[in-house]
């Protein structure tokens, strides 16, 4: 991953979150997108139970917004879910 830098939290109960922005021009808009794409189709394929609040029961969840303001595009996403899951999710796509 080249545009998203995730940074994460642990509640201490095993539960985890992790957080990435990434502020882009048009040009790299798809590359972006691409990345948060890979990122959710490899939470999809590996998940750890359904998805979902996880205040609703949801073993996993991820959230994704995309804001514009001129030229640029900024993307926010938050995945949350099982520690040991998400760690060896992002270890698996390159994240630092």
């Amino acid at each position: 991953m080249h545009y998203l830098i995730f940074d994460a939290s642990d509640d201490g109960q095993g539960t985890g979150t992790w957080e990435a922005m990434a502020s882009v021009r048009a040009a790299d808009l798809p590359a972006a997108l691409a990345e948060i794409d890979a990122l959710a189709a490899a939470a999809e394929a590996n998940d750890p139970g359904p998805r979902g609040p996880l205040d609703e029961g949801g073993a996993w969840d991820i959230d994704i917004q995309r804001t514009a303001d001129g030229e640029w595009t900024t993307l926010t996403v938050t995945l949350a879910g099982p520690w040991d899951w998400g760690e060896a999710l992002l270890a698996r796509l390159g994240t630092d």
